[in-house]
């Protein structure tokens, strides 16, 4: 695949196919996290979007650009949250249907919202199985369109429309903190960030168990790690994305690292202090400005929330004791 395939055209027509399906979240800001960190923060807010986070953006604009004929024979994607969750709902808005395939150990709450959209679940074992290699053979055995979580265009052209939508309403942004996991909301949103504002910073924010794609900039070539062992669950990937990979290494300044602990600490002023809800992944951008990580600090900086997809009681295990 081409490091030119997504274009900031690419992230503006995305934008306008979204628009009335997809919400435009709002930009929040915390006068106490501005004094924490000693900049000028704005939080964009995907976890208050549809299925609770950035993901329904690109599967919307995915399955969108397909054929009506394609829609018509379904759409197949595999994941075990967020994105499962967008596809399903997504296939549900534009009249077609979605086969998901699913870890048979997925969270009971995850399969029934899945469910609950519509979509067909097809189950595999995590540690024997290959989620990419069931997709595919279930896409050409039912001749099903698969729509992946990041290695798509489409794809990142649609979560690339988060951080154009926040540098359209916070025009002069010094730097965007995004959270990484295959890479594709960084991926577009570097490519909305860099198209609209050149000189602007893109880093990017990993678990430190789980640091493939700064160890891959670092390289210059994609390396893979162990599967990582965190709480930030939706950044748990082994290894970045071909294509996510291609565009990151060129728009991409920066990656920093945040501990699971530095995360709890996120998630903690985000109840207490910004009455917002959010995962662990979703918090890792606010985790890495309150760490102090993010130097030499920009003046003003945006921050992808990027979901808040976190049960009440998994919340309160996060947050621990008072």
């Amino acid at each position: 695949m081409s490091e030119t395939t997504v274009s900031l055209q690419d992230v503006r027509d995305a934008a306008k196919r979204i628009m009335g399906a997809a919400h435009r979240t709002p930009v929040i800001r915390s006068r106490t996290l501005d004094a924490r960190t000693g900049a000028e923060i704005h939080l964009k807010a995907e976890n208050l979007q549809r299925v609770g986070a950035f993901k329904f953006r690109g599967a919307y604009n995915a399955i969108a650009r397909l054929t009506p004929e394609q829609r018509a024979r379904g759409i197949a994607a595999y994941s075990s949250g967020n994105h499962a969750q967008a596809v399903a709902l997504a296939a549900r808005e534009l009249g077609s249907t979605a086969v998901i395939v699913m870890p048979a150990d997925t969270p009971a709450a995850k399969l029934d919202a899945v469910a609950g959209y519509g979509a067909e679940i097809v189950t595999y074992d995590r540690y024997t199985g290959n989620r990419e290699e069931l997709g595919e053979r279930l896409a050409a055995e039912r001749g099903l369109a698969l729509i992946p979580p990041y290695e798509h265009p489409d794809v990142i052209a649609g979560q690339g429309t988060a951080a154009l939508e926040l540098l359209e309403d916070v025009p002069g942004l010094d730097a965007i903190v995004v959270p990484v996991g295959g890479g594709g909301l960084i991926a577009g949103s570097a490519t909305a960030a860099k198209g609209v504002a050149p000189g602007i910073r893109v880093i990017g924010v990993e678990p430190a168990a789980g640091d493939d794609t700064k160890r891959s900039l670092e390289a210059g070539e994609r390396v893979s790690v162990p599967v990582p062992r965190t709480i930030a669950d939706g950044q748990a990937a082994p290894i970045p994305g071909e294509l996510t990979f291609s565009i990151n290494k060129r728009l991409v300044d920066e990656i920093v690292l945040v501990t699971d602990d530095e995360i709890r600490d996120a998630l903690r002023f985000a109840v207490d202090r910004l009455k917002l809800v959010m995962e662990p992944s979703g918090a890792s951008g606010v985790a890495a400005l309150l760490a102090g990580h993010v130097r030499p600090l920009p003046a003003r900086i945006g921050v992808i929330i990027s979901g808040g997809n976190v049960g009440a009681a998994r919340l309160a295990e996060l947050l621990g004791p008072a």
